[in-house]
């Protein structure tokens, strides 16, 4: 999963985007409205942790013209405003959810994973492909039966396998999704987790999910 953080103060962003990456998300940091909003709109996220104190625009106009768009990306808006008023007008502006500051990170973590949970019930409740299934709400991958234990990153590498089961993957798409904007493509850290991932759902099995294609990249398919 990738998460946009618009957020303004450097400890808040750095604290937020840390924890979020040690739980396997791939963090995009935006520290203005105006290129929190431009990232927004590339709509390559699965959620956007919005703050409402920002330069160049306003949290809430920036959530206007995301919903003006017509995008149904879920929103969480951090502030230090906590009215009951306050959280109407960012709940009626177009927010999923409301947290004030300051807060937990469990919290967050929290809340974070309801938004996305609720976008996957609504997308993909399980994918699947031959006997390999990926439930991205559970968050739990099971191949002939069996579970399979994964961490963070290599279920993120895996999901946007199954999301795309059939379809050749380079190394940069895959970096795109599952690391942040300032990852290194020319790393083999893509060749290094499909390894890991053919260790665990393909190595104990006849049949081989997870191929190479020469000089392109790697495509998750039956045959």
């Amino acid at each position: 999963m990738r998460v946009l953080l618009v957020e303004d103060e450097k400890k808040v962003a750095s604290f937020i985007k840390k924890g979020l990456e040690e739980h396997g998300y791939a963090v995009d940091c935006a520290s203005d409205g105006k290129t929190g909003l431009a990232m927004a709109l590339d709509q390559v996220h699965d959620l956007v942790i919005l703050d409402i104190n920002l330069p160049e625009i306003d949290g809430l106009s920036v959530l206007r013209q995301i919903r003006t768009s017509e995008m149904d990306t879920p929103v969480l808006l951090l502030t230090i405003r906590a009215t009951i008023e306050d959280k109407v007008i960012g709940l009626d502006t177009g927010a999923d959810d409301y947290l004030a500051k300051p807060f937990s990170f469990e919290e967050l973590l929290a809340r974070a994973r309801a938004l996305l949970r609720r976008g996957s019930d609504t997308k993909t409740p399980v994918l699947k492909i031959a006997d390999l299934s990926l439930d991205p709400a559970s968050r739990q991958v099971f191949r002939d039966g069996k579970r399979i234990e994964l961490t963070a990153k290599e279920f993120a590498v895996l999901e946007y396998f199954m999301r795309n089961s059939g379809r050749v993957l380079t190394r940069s798409m895959i970096i795109d999704h599952a690391w942040d904007y300032g990852y290194e493509a020319e790393t083999n850290v893509v060749d290094v987790y499909v390894n890991y991932l053919r260790k665990k759902i393909d190595a104990p099995h006849q049949q081989k999910l997870l191929h190479t294609v020469r000089g392109t990249g790697y495509v998750l398919r039956e045959a």
